[in-house]
């Protein structure tokens, strides 16, 4: 059954790993580590880290200790900040196709589509890393 809801794969993996990290906080964690906590290619991770180092969200630490870890507070990185630094800017989109091939004055799924892209994008622009931990470990 295929999903509505698109996002690729590295945004997930980024999203996931921002948030390890996160509970990782203040330690240097090796990208084998947290490709193995995800269950995700520790190759197509190590290309994550890449791009959200470029945005400074995490920072590379070198060596044979080295690895990753956040380059700010996760109070002080949202969702969207992760997720832009792997797809490039949230453009909110009302229709499911990547052009217009409807034929009908008004689309079939209303303004569903909308809505649902306006909601995705205010919860992560509203939701820190630290919003998430604090969920997370108050179960």
């Amino acid at each position: 059954m295929s999903n509505i809801f698109g996002m690729t794969e590295a945004a997930s993996i980024a999203l996931h790993a921002a948030v390890y990290l996160a509970e990782k906080q203040g330690h240097v964690v090796s990208t084998h580590d947290v490709a193995n906590a995800l269950q995700v290619s520790e190759n197509h991770l190590a290309k994550v880290h890449q791009r959200l180092a470029r945005h400074n969200l995490v920072q590379a630490v070198p060596g044979p200790r080295g690895g990753f870890r956040l380059a700010r507070s996760p109070r002080d990185i949202t969702l969207m900040e992760v997720y832009e630094a792997i797809e490039g800017p949230f453009k909110a989109k009302g229709c499911l196709f990547d052009r217009r091939t409807c034929t009908r004055d008004m689309c079939i799924m209303g303004n569903l589509v909308e809505r649902l892209n306006s909601q995705f994008m205010t919860y992560l622009a509203s939701t820190n890393l630290q919003q998430l931990l604090d969920k997370r470990f108050s179960r």
